[in-house]
């Protein structure tokens, strides 16, 4: 599996030949960085957001994803998903959305959206995942999300939606000093051996 980061909430997740889009950026949204634009066979939206639901973004020729946006229990080209519906809040304004657990060959991905104020880990059927990807986006917020990832157990913790100063409040509050790297290429036999282990992708 590789795992790549493009900017706010936006990942690349390629197994194989199949390629998963996290939250691509759409063209509505006021990011001011580049977009990656590609082709993708599942699109997964946790909030319907222009940050976060560009569809179009990763829809390329003749491949048109497949779109989750929603709580459920989906099987797509072999991968199993399962949507948990919870609410979040972006700019101050409330927003349903979803968090996902990823099932890809044996490796466990969960996706979280914002952690609103009251979320508690027990309000999502996640399960232990081997990866979890969750945003910090506010530094007032940084003890908060570390206690909700490390409460789910995950092997590898990827951040998302970091700046300069929440990424260094995220890894003080997690002891770790960790390396920068473009991309996370893991088999599940690597995961394994890891508890809470923070990887930081470049964008």
């Amino acid at each position: 599996m590789i795992i790549t980061y493009l900017g706010r909430q936006f990942v690349k997740i390629q197994q194989g030949d199949t390629v998963l889009a996290l939250n691509p950026i759409s063209k509505d949204s006021k990011y001011d960085g580049k977009v990656a634009r590609f082709g993708s066979d599942l699109a997964l939206i946790t909030v319907n957001h222009p940050d976060f639901n560009g569809v179009e973004t990763v829809t390329y020729g003749e491949q048109d994803p497949f779109v989750i946006s929603g709580p459920g229990e989906y099987e797509v080209k072999g991968i199993s998903i399962e949507g948990v519906g919870l609410k979040t809040e972006i700019d101050g304004k409330s927003f349903m959305a979803s968090a996902y657990s990823i099932n890809i060959e044996g490796l466990v991905v969960g996706v979280l959206p914002n952690i609103p104020e009251d979320f508690k880990a027990s309000d999502i059927s996640m399960g232990t995942p081997n990866i979890l990807i969750i945003p910090i986006t506010s530094e007032s917020d940084v003890s908060k999300v570390y206690k909700t990832a490390v409460s789910l157990e995950p092997n590898i913790i990827i951040p998302v939606d970091y700046d300069e100063k929440t990424l260094k409040a995220f890894l003080k509050e997690a002891g770790q000093s960790v390396d920068v790297v473009e991309k996370l290429t893991i088999k599940k036999k690597d995961v394994e051996s890891k508890e809470a282990s923070v990887v930081v992708l470049s964008f």
